[in-house]
């Protein structure tokens, strides 16, 4: 599949960087980042290996979380990922031959079926690679299926879903149109002002980037509406619990980062992207589709569907250059969902939004003040007595994770910290933090 560069393609693209050699064309860097010595220890037996090994792991001290901002740390039961890592699950790839790989189809089928019901839409496809990409290519749909070039994007969606989306639009033809935000969440006054003969969508996350619900969305979704654009929907997987989802609001994309659904932080992935729309979008959906039919003695059997829309078939008049899904994310989901239930579910949503507002009073009982007044679920901003960055230093000391400063991507909230807590957290957790955190910004 991956075939590397010939001797004459090296030499040609050397002759158009204008060297003779790879060693003069990093010539620049500094000597010492030139294939630096490994200094790695002598071999070693088994045996010593897992005693060293044993020595590294001892140095690690899992530190507390109050830290959100697009990714969050659950509760993963340990059922989840002792049934995913089954051989015959983590062995299994992208599904060539579809129709012989019936077991991974039935997965990403029941997969589908989940995804469409959390978002109470009414078709959802095989996953994406994030959340991000995910809301990047809904975007794209959207400017391909209106004719329109503007994409509505307000300040409250993640900073870093927002750069996905300019990357992705940038030789689209489309563009993003920044909406502002100063009150912390979009108000209907403020989208009028935006809307146009050119808006092809409106992008809102909710709960937003400041942790805030924006509960006018149901308005919002009517005036992109009356405007000739779509609605797409950023959603919180596990906010769904309590939440309305999106299709009960209009939206007529919904996607969502799926890294709540029992999937691990690891350092920043491999995340879940889910993509769910309505019936008259499906054929520009991008991304896989499983279907559910019969065979030819009357059994139930699995299909990729609707591939006339996929890169293989269509290439570059496709809907969408993905030609994949997180599958292995994705059935891990699966289990999660389906171990939790429906009742857990809305337990597990509650939980969140309990203690979070617990933990807002008692850091404002502390000096530190919410930043808005609006409802929120389990991730909310406060004004910081003194430099959030100095807090997050401090606490990062004694193994806590304060949050996320808001001022990196908003200079305009320089002094504002933005805080998260889950299920995982106890009173007495919290009660601690409150205490740390008063120390911290002394």
């Amino acid at each position: 599949m991956f075939v590397a560069h010939t001797p004459d393609q090296k030499k040609a693209m050397l002759a158009a960087a204008g060297v003779a050699s790879f060693d003069e064309l990093i010539a620049g860097l500094p000597r010492e980042l030139v294939r630096p010595p490994l200094r790695l220890p002598g071999s070693m037996s088994e045996m010593e290996l897992v005693r060293h090994m044993e020595e590294l792991a001892a140095r690690d001290h899992l530190a507390h979380s109050y830290l959100g901002a697009g990714a969050y740390e659950h509760f993963v039961p340990t059922s989840v990922w002792a049934l995913a890592l089954r051989g015959e699950f983590a062995t299994a790839y992208t599904p060539y031959q579809a129709e012989a790989s019936q077991g991974t189809l039935q997965s990403i089928f029941e997969f589908q079926s989940l995804v469409a019901e959390l978002f109470k839409m009414d078709v959802a496809n095989a996953s994406m690679y994030d959340g991000a990409s995910a809301a990047a290519e809904a975007c794209l749909v959207a400017a391909k299926h209106t004719g329109r070039a503007e994409v509505l994007v307000p300040d409250t969606v993640h900073p870093q879903t927002r750069q996905v989306i300019e990357t992705y639009l940038a030789h689209s033809g489309a563009r993003v149109v920044r909406v502002p935000t100063p009150s912390g969440v979009l108000e209907p006054a403020v989208l009028a002002k935006h809307l146009g003969p050119q808006t092809a969508a409106l992008l809102v996350q909710t709960p937003n980037f400041f942790g805030n619900l924006e509960i006018n969305v149901a308005e919002l979704s009517d005036q992109v509406h009356k405007a000739g654009g779509l609605l797409i929907a950023s959603a919180y997987p596990v906010s769904l619990g309590l939440l309305t989802p999106p299709g009960d609001y209009g939206a007529d994309i919904a996607v969502a980062e799926g890294q709540s659904l029992g999937l691990p932080l690891a350092y920043g992935g491999p995340y879940l992207g889910l993509f769910a729309c309505r019936n008259e979008l499906i054929r520009k959906m991008p991304g896989r589709v499983v279907g559910q039919t019969v065979d030819k003695e009357g059994r139930r059997a699995f299909v990729l569907t609707l591939q006339a829309r996929e890169q293989h078939i269509r290439r570059e008049k496709a809907t969408s250059n993905i030609c994949t899904n997180q599958a292995l994310c994705a059935l891990a989901s699966t289990i999660y969902l389906s171990l939790v239930g429906k009742s857990g579910f809305q337990k597990l949503a509650e939980l969140n939004f309990q203690k979070a507002h617990y933990a807002r009073e008692v850091l404002a009982k502390r000096g530190f003040a919410p930043a808005f007044d609006h409802p929120f679920f389990n991730e909310f901003t406060v004004r910081c007595p003194a430099p959030p960055e100095k807090i997050i230093e401090k606490l990062a000391a004694k193994r806590v994770l304060a949050g996320h400063a808001l001022g990196y991507y908003h200079p305009d909230r320089k002094d504002q910290l933005l805080v998260c807590v889950t299920e995982i957290k106890t009173k007495a957790d919290i009660d601690q933090f409150g205490e740390q955190m008063a120390e911290a910004a002394r």
